[in-house]
């Protein structure tokens, strides 16, 4: 039997071995008139055809489990592969801590599929052991600090098990070789969400977190926008915070015109605007300030949207002075 990674010098095609003679291989059925036929390898062909034929049988045999492997090695994104797998793994009564050693294989080699992950996500949940997981998915992670799936199933075994506890240091490890890494900042958010909580001394030390990687880098996205995330937990809102307030000012002040920045200004604006607490700082007229200076010049790319916050703006401050006069 082929084991995954043989090279092609090794194959045996299936319709050659003797222990296989008992099987009637199916081919694929693309119809009478395929729109487009796919010219697969005599290997492909070969595996695929006995996979079908044993599917059809439901057959449940150590072969049957060999050839599942055959068939991941060729198209380790097959669901119908993997789920017949899983049957046979549960009808066979096989190790699975095997079968974690045999997918880590497998996602070493596929590490941004899916139904590798799911899989290797139903062996733990089998097993109800998932001490393996945080270093697996750290060691995905290194490779490329992006993975979606890898950060999915970290999250996933993280609050399933409850594996908080040493989270924040590898996050904040992340974050420190690169400040942009959007999803570290968003696994922050997660392990914030879902286990220390946002009680106001947790708001405010997440505050001063983040305004020191600003600090660090003031053009970055990722931070900017964890923080917008944290002020919504701040009971005194964003203009009400002072430490932001101070710091965005202070970066103002000195000539950054970070679109963030300037973004984060607006968003003061605005809920001062709609909290009717507007003063020197955040008001209708700064925001449109604001909002013309992205469109021309610091943002140009979003230009029709920064217009558009303009306008609001601009309507907001006409139908103020228009109570006004009415009064008057």
């Amino acid at each position: 039997m082929s084991d995954y990674g043989d090279s092609d010098a090794n194959w045996i095609f299936y319709q050659d071995r003797p222990e296989w003679s008992d099987v009637t291989p199916v081919p694929e059925n693309d119809g009478p008139t395929p729109v487009v036929v796919i010219n697969h390898s005599e290997r492909f062909v070969d595996v695929y055809n006995y996979f079908r034929a044993v599917l059809q049988k439901d057959e449940k045999s150590e072969r049957a489990l060999e050839l599942t492997k055959d068939a991941v090695e060729l198209n380790s994104a097959n669901y119908t592969v993997w789920q017949y797998r899983r049957d046979l793994l549960k009808a066979l009564g096989t190790d699975l801590r095997l079968e974690l050693d045999y997918v880590e294989t497998v996602i070493k080699l596929s590490p941004k599929n899916y139904q590798v992950w799911h899989h290797r996500r139903v062996l733990v949940e089998w097993l109800q052991d998932p001490s393996l997981e945080l270093d697996l998915t750290g060691d995905a992670l290194e490779q490329d600090p992006k993975n979606y799936h890898a950060w999915q199933h970290r999250q996933w075994v993280i609050k399933t098990f409850g594996l908080f506890d040493n989270e924040m240091d590898f996050v904040d490890s992340l974050i420190s070789d690169d400040v942009r890494n959007n999803s570290a900042w968003n696994q922050r958010y997660f392990i914030m969400n879902n286990h220390h909580g946002w009680t106001d001394e947790n708001v405010q030390k997440e505050v001063a977190y983040t305004l020191e990687k600003i600090r660090f880098v003031k053009n970055n996205e990722s931070s900017w926008n964890y923080l917008r995330g944290v002020l919504l937990h701040d009971c005194k809102g964003m203009s009400g915070n002072n430490a932001v307030k101070s710091f965005c000012e202070e970066l103002y002040n000195k000539d950054c015109r970070s679109p963030y920045l300037l973004a984060m200004l607006i968003d003061c604006c605005d809920e001062a605007v709609k909290n009717e607490e507007m003063n020197d700082l955040y008001n209708a007229e700064r925001a449109i300030e604001l909002c013309q200076a992205l469109a021309n010049k610091y943002d140009r790319m979003r230009c029709k949207y920064w217009n558009y916050l303009c306008n609001k703006f601009k309507n907001f401050k006409n139908n103020a002075t228009n109570k006004t006069d009415t009064k008057n």
